[in-house]
Order: structure tokens, then C-alpha cells, then sequence
């Protein structure tokens, strides 16, 4: 079944209650097992949206990398735009809009730097290319030109050629633990099936919303 079909029966079954897990982390798996199932690009691109010391929200799409009982968990470096917002503000959201399937998944909470031993581990499985790019750009600062980007990139791979390149100290993860998250599902005349669950004294509950 392509995308188009798998969205339009998506749509015309719905969601009820009854059919939703209780947790929403396990309802998460549920829909983010079906959206790599329908071989969408990037299933898991995600908007975060971090505000900064002028009350000023920002966003950007990072990828999801791992997510269990925690949160969702990415990675970047922490001296970017973001890592500085989330440094002052760790609240922040999350949005996976999977339009090809009539789907999004709203998450909010706070973000937590992971352990240093969590990011070598993902660090060590990323491609060569992005470990060398990692060390190569200051993420968030002015580049006058492509070419020194380009420049240093090759000081680095004549650097680190034949070894294993180190994880750098300002390359990490965060995880978001969420306090609330929305499953929602489009249906015909902008009739769309939302469901809130919201973490209450560490017990979650889940209540339907209107479109």
C-alpha cells in the first residue's frame, strides 16, 4: 500500500480512545513503527522549538535517534543556537509532522544533556563524514565563505587519517523527558482526531480534544 492509500484509510478509519495505548510512549512506538513501515523520507525529522533570553521561540529539524521510557533523544553540539537556548530554558517541544500519513505527534517537556558515555557510543556509530563534521563546524557561527568550511574539513580528515576520530567534548546528546504529548490525526473537514496525555503527579492521562 502506497503512502497516499495508507493515508486516506488512515484517515477515514480515525482514532478512538479505546484503540490508544495508555502510555503515550508506547503509542509513540506504535505510530513511529508504522511511519518507518510506509518508507516516508526521514521518519524521524522532528521540529524542536527552543526559546531564547528574549522570549523569541525558535525552531530547526534534528532527527530523532533513540526513544524510550526517558524520552526522545538527539544530538548536536552544545555550543549552537540551541544547546545555548536550552541551556537557560530547558523547556521545549517537539513536533513529527508526518503529513504523508495525515499524522503529527506534539510533545513538550525538558531537555537534559544525556551522559558523556551515551553520546561516545552514538558518536562512534555515526559515518566517518559526520564525525569529521561534527569537529568541522561552529554550529550557529558566521562562515564567510563555503570554501573555509570545505578547508577545514580537509585539515581535519588529513588529521585524523588512519585513526579513529574522537568524539569532540562540545558534540552531545539531550534527552527531552515529556510532560505532554499529542497524538493527531487528520480527518475530513479540518474534523480531526486530537488526543492529549498529560504526565499528572507521575501517572499519565488522556483526554480527547476539539479539532
Amino acid at each position: 500500500m502506497n503512502t497516499d492509500d495508507l493515508r486516506q484509510q488512515l484517515m477515514a478509519q480515525g482514532v478512538t480512545q479505546n484503540e490508544l495505548q495508555a502510555n503515550p510512549l508506547k503509542q509513540f512506538e506504535n505510530w513511529y513503527s508504522q511511519t518507518i513501515a510506509s518508507n516516508i523520507y526521514e521518519p524521524g525529522a522532528m521540529s524542536l522549538a527552543t526559546v531564547d533570553s528574549d522570549g523569541q521561540p525558535w525552531q530547526r529539524i534534528v532527527l530523532l535517534k533513540l526513544f524510550d521510557e526517558k524520552g526522545f533523544v538527539f544530538f548536536t553540539n552544545y555550543e549552537s543556537r540551541k544547546a545555548q537556548h536550552m541551556a537557560a530554558n530547558k523547556k521545549v517541544s517537539l513536533l513529527f509532522p508526518w503529513h504523508a500519513l495525515g499524522r503529527q505527534v506534539k510533545i513538550t517537556g525538558q531537555a537534559e544533556k544525556v551522559s558523556s558515555a551515551e553520546s561516545l557510543k552514538y558518536f562512534s556509530t555515526r559515518p566517518r563524514g559526520s564525525q569529521i563534521g561534527a569537529w568541522a563546524s561552529l554550529q550557529s557561527e558566521p562562515l564567510d565563505s563555503r570554501e573555509s568550511l570545505i578547508r577545514r574539513v580537509q585539515d581535519l580528515e588529513d588529521k585524523y587519517e588512519d585513526v579513529e576520530v574522537p568524539r569532540p567534548a562540545h558534540w552531545t546528546g539531550y534527552v527531552l523527558s515529556p510532560e505532554a504529548v499529542e497524538f493527531w490525526t487528520q480527518r475530513e473537514f479540518r474534523l480531526h482526531d486530537r488526543f492529549l496525555y498529560t504526565l499528572e503527579r507521575g501517572n499519565w492521562t488522556m483526554q480527547r480534544l476539539n479539532p
